[in-house]
């Protein structure tokens, strides 16, 4: 076969100067649902001990009006993509901005427990649905050459929503003088925390009417002519537009539409590859990071610390997340996600150790000893650091790698259940074993941590510098 000099295709070429600001900013906007993913996650942080308190709950019945949310979260992921399928991603992100404006209101103005814990199934739902259309709309409209920065940016999206969830809460709290069941117009603080999502749903929703549809939709809806629009605006005037389209439809027609069936296989039901999926996203869970987001206050304030200062703390965490996250962004394709993966590990290992120990400490006067609060709350910092700059990323583009592509969509949607699950767990649990032994608790995500490195050195293969077609 002969050489000639070519064009590069045009699926390839990345925007002109002149439109990179228009697609940095429908990504950014596309990545608003990202924000509402993490801020209304992390934002019922704030309000765990007053809702205990006002409503007269024990551990285990609060904890489940905290964890069904994330029964919403598996039930919005796994139906949002065919919902996008069939209406188009933005009416999709539409529906989940309104979803979550609902949720802001009836969660700050529930009339008893169970109305609360309906509403946080509806945001829940919301959040199912922004994590999976927000990715899969910027990955069908960014161009090819900048796609995997502004990928990146739901997931700077999330971390940066947590933050902000624990900022306006620590502000709030502050404005009810540090009592979460305080005064903040006509309110308690912490209805107006669960309240003030109205914002930026309703921004999400406003901006979703600014951005246009994904081409890849357009086409398979027979709208090819507004599909060509949406290319010239995304990608540039110097591209062959009639080639573009071809190229999507040739893409859409290949696709093999795996479903769960593919999956089955080998020794224990699944093939082998599926359940290192499944592990990833269970050791992910496991380790108990999401105490981190939805129990900080909670588990400071039961070791004495003030609550003002607790909710201090949880936004100080937040910034450590958005900072590993970003370490994570620029190393995750240098240094190759197995090492990362690893380094994360030992890493959260001597944090969760840390924690533990501290924990194991008698309370005096309804506080830490000095020395053992300062090391609870320097690890904690460390765990979340760690896990940012590691699983937090990592396991995500493992997902998004190690399958081979017949079983990709399914494996993915397996292993995201699976995700969702362990969360559950983790979430449910966790002040049910907090009453019993903090500190065990602790000993529990630590072996969790520490088992996670053999996993990774025995099972997981790196996917670095590979195709997705060499993963079959």
């Amino acid at each position: 076969m002969t050489s000639t000099a070519q064009p590069p295709p045009s699926g390839a070429q990345a925007a002109h100067p002149e439109h990179l600001g228009h697609v940095i900013f429908i990504a950014a906007a596309a990545a608003m649902g990202g924000f509402l993913f993490g801020y209304d996650s992390a934002v019922i942080n704030g309000a765990v001990e007053a809702i205990r308190d006002r409503y007269d709950v024990g551990s285990a019945a609060l904890a489940q009006v905290i964890a069904i949310a994330l029964i919403g979260c598996a039930i919005g992921a796994a139906t949002a993509g065919r919902i996008a399928d069939r209406i188009g991603r933005i009416r999709c992100m539409q529906i989940s901005a309104a979803l979550f404006t609902v949720s802001a209101v009836g969660s700050a103005l529930p009339f008893a427990l169970y109305d609360l814990a309906f509403w946080r199934v509806i945001g829940g739902f919301a959040i199912g649905m922004a994590s999976v259309i927000g990715p899969a709309y910027i990955a069908e409209v960014a161009p090819a050459a900048y796609r995997g920065r502004l990928g990146s940016f739901q997931q700077a999206a999330i971390v940066t929503g947590i933050a902000i969830s624990q900022l306006v809460n620590w502000g709030i709290l502050n404005a009810a003088d540090g009592d979460q069941r305080g005064k903040v117009m006509g309110l308690e603080a912490w209805q107006v925390m669960l309240g003030v999502m109205v914002v930026p749903a309703v921004i999400y929703g406003l901006l979703s009417f600014a951005i246009p549809e994904s081409p890849r939709f357009l086409i398979s809806a027979g709208r090819d002519g507004r599909a060509r629009e949406v290319l010239r605006e995304v990608e540039g005037d110097k591209i062959d537009l009639d080639a573009r389209v071809a190229e999507i439809e040739l893409a859409m027609r290949r696709e093999h539409k795996s479903v769960f069936k593919d999956l089955l296989g080998g020794t224990f039901f699944f093939k082998p590859i599926v359940w290192i999926g499944i592990g990833l996203s269970v050791f992910q869970q496991f380790v108990g990071i999401n105490v981190a987001f939805y129990y900080s206050s909670t588990l400071w304030q039961s070791v004495g610390v003030d609550p003002t200062d607790s909710f201090l703390y949880s936004f100080t965490t937040s910034i450590i997340n958005i900072i590993g996250t970003v370490i994570a962004m620029i190393f995750v394709d240098r240094i190759g996600r197995r090492p990362l993966a690893l380094i994360g590990s030992v890493g959260m290992v001597i944090g969760l150790a840390l924690e533990a120990w501290a924990f194991s400490f008698d309370l005096v006067d309804g506080k830490l000893p000095a020395t053992q609060g300062w090391v609870a709350l320097i690890a904690a910092h460390v765990f979340v650091l760690f896990f940012a700059l590691s699983w937090g990323v990592v396991v995500w583009v493992f997902l998004g790698e190690m399958f081979p592509n017949r079983i990709r969509a399914a494996a993915l949607g397996v292993a995201a259940a699976a995700q969702w699950i362990a969360n559950w767990a983790i979430t449910a649990s966790f002040p049910s074993l907090a009453d019993w032994n903090l500190s065990m608790t602790y000993v529990i995500y630590t072996v969790f941590a520490a088992l996670s490195i053999p996993f990774v050195l025995k099972f997981v293969k790196e996917t670095k510098g590979k195709t997705l077609e060499e993963m079959g």
